[in-house]
């Protein structure tokens, strides 16, 4: 009775997480990120000690959807890479990611293998950002998504939206949805005018 008082206790605290028929395991602690960076999941994960995982859902080469103009805007004149991807840590889903990448603001990801390296890793490596955009909203689940991300539907959710650049040229589009306990963005900052 005191040792199952004392992991309900833990599982408040939200330090463990009790899964039906699988038992109870220990929570994986939030990694933290910059709202003023563009980090790269798969570091972030290994720099904690972390085993990391990447799994490509989808990878197709596509128009842009011209009832978007938020893809139109990125294709300008040619088309768009759209993959789906799930990152883990630990062996646990960690983020699903949903990208557009710019064929015309970088030519050489129509060929890219994303099979084994993660976009967000490869785009980083090869076309340095100038200009971000960061949208964060709280959401539920949806089915598939919590399918995915194996919580429950209507699960509370990160959702990062990013927007890059490089020299005023849309590069990529990102929609990176974290179960709310494995991620938090925080950021450090002093006032513009003296108080």
């Amino acid at each position: 009775m005191t040792v199952s008082k004392a992991i309900g206790d833990l599982v408040r605290a939200g330090l463990v997480l009790r899964r039906r028929k699988a038992g109870s395991f220990v929570a994986q602690p939030p990694i933290h990120s910059a709202i003023l960076d563009v980090p790269d999941i798969a570091a972030e994960i290994r720099k904690r000690g972390h085993e990391y995982d990447y799994r490509l859902l989808k990878r197709n080469l596509r128009d842009p959807d011209h009832a978007k103009s938020v893809e139109c805007d990125l294709a300008g004149n040619g088309q768009l890479v759209a993959l789906q991807c799930l990152h883990s840590a630990n062996g646990r889903p960690f983020a699903f990611e949903e990208r557009l990448i710019s064929v015309e603001a970088v030519p050489q990801s129509a060929d890219a293998d994303f099979s084994t390296t993660p976009p967000g890793t490869w785009l980083l490596g090869r076309v340095p950002w100038t200009t971000a955009e960061h949208r964060i909203a709280a959401i539920g689940a949806g089915a598939a998504t919590a399918r995915l991300l194996d919580v429950a539907a209507g699960k509370p959710c990160l959702l990062l939206e990013r927007r890059t650049w490089h020299a005023g040229k849309a590069v990529t589009q990102v929609w990176q949805t974290f179960p709310g306990t494995s991620y938090d963005l925080t950021a450090t900052f002093e006032p513009t005018r003296s108080q």
